[in-house]
């Protein structure tokens, strides 16, 4: 098939690899424009891009693809259809019906359950003991086209944001190719919108522990917020009055405890941390403090002593 291909974050990278390697024609890729990054502020190209140039494949980077010109390029590609995951805009009916089978979008999450964003982090965050990817039929809403396929993938009680976005790019690229084969066999299903949830955006000040939520709540927020915002708290040790501590990874103790949510408890082990909460008790794992390399809690202890964590 001629295919136009849209995507921009690491997680797009699969499903364009996947689909080079099944043989099919791209004669498009788009992505974002390449954006400043770091403390240099230096123009950056997306890793969508870096992939696409290591094929030799044509890259398109229009601001938006609501422009003329950008429309007109998109419909001299004379594509069969566009896939398109996590590129960032939402596509206007015009490009919507340019391809002749339309535009399939990979989505990761079981639709209409967490439409939006970020489905990865809050299905993390609210406990969901499965996920997985939709190839859907776009339409001009947000996430809300007719599902073609879908594939289910379990949540661990030791997932990441960072271990579930791999296990469900790698499941998406192997959806989309299976929805590519068999095509004129899919089945169109209409979403329930009784199910629907919104995964909004992830903002900065969401990853702030509150230690007076419970230990498993804490994971959660943990586990979905690594690699990105990271999981943070104010911290008091031997050392310093108060300091930013990051936690990466934490363990749920099966133990009870009298102390604030937040003071640190007298680990029965040597190189644990542990901290009351709510309701339940964490053991740090790995933690970075304000300005220092990650460390693992063992390492971190022979340095500082922690007091207590939050404000």
């Amino acid at each position: 098939m001629r295919i136009v291909f849209a995507g921009t974050p690491e997680f797009s990278v699969g499903v364009l690899t996947a689909l080079i390697d099944a043989g099919h024609n791209i004669v498009g890729v788009y992505c974002q424009p390449d954006r400043p990054k770091g403390r240099g502020r230096i123009l950056t190209a997306c890793a969508v891009k870096e992939q696409a140039l290591k094929h030799n494949l044509s890259v398109f980077q229009p601001e938006s693809l609501k422009d003329d010109n950008a429309q007109k390029t998109l419909f001299a590609l004379n594509a069969d259809v566009m896939v398109v995951v996590a590129y960032g805009q939402l596509l206007p009916k015009l490009v919507l019906d340019t391809p002749k089978y339309g535009c399939l979008n990979i989505h990761a999450s079981l639709l209409p359950r967490w439409r939006g964003a970020a489905p990865i982090q809050r299905a993390i965050l609210a406990g969901d003991k499965t996920t997985g990817v939709c190839i859907m039929q776009m339409d001009e809403g947000l996430d809300t086209g007719n599902i073609l396929l879908e594939k289910t993938c379990d949540i661990t009680t030791t997932d990441t944001a960072q271990t579930l976005h791999d296990k469900l790019a790698t499941l998406g690229a192997k959806a989309i190719i299976e929805a590519l084969e068999n095509f004129d066999n899919l089945s169109s299903t209409k979403q329930n919108e009784e199910g629907v949830t919104y995964a909004k955006k992830l903002k900065k000040d969401e990853a702030w522990i509150d230690w007076r939520q419970s230990a498993d709540k804490i994971n959660r927020q943990i586990r979905a917020f690594n690699p990105y915002p990271i999981a943070q708290s104010n911290a008091t040790s031997d050392k310093f009055e108060s300091k930013v501590l990051r936690i990466l990874s934490a363990n749920i103790v099966e133990k009870t405890s009298h102390e604030k949510p937040g003071e640190v408890i007298q680990p029965s082990t040597k190189g644990a941390c542990y901290i009351a909460t709510g309701n339940g008790i964490l053991s740090l794992e790995q933690v970075q403090l304000s300005g220092k390399k990650i460390a693992h809690i063992k390492d971190f202890n022979n340095a500082y002593q922690l007091h207590k964590l939050g404000s």
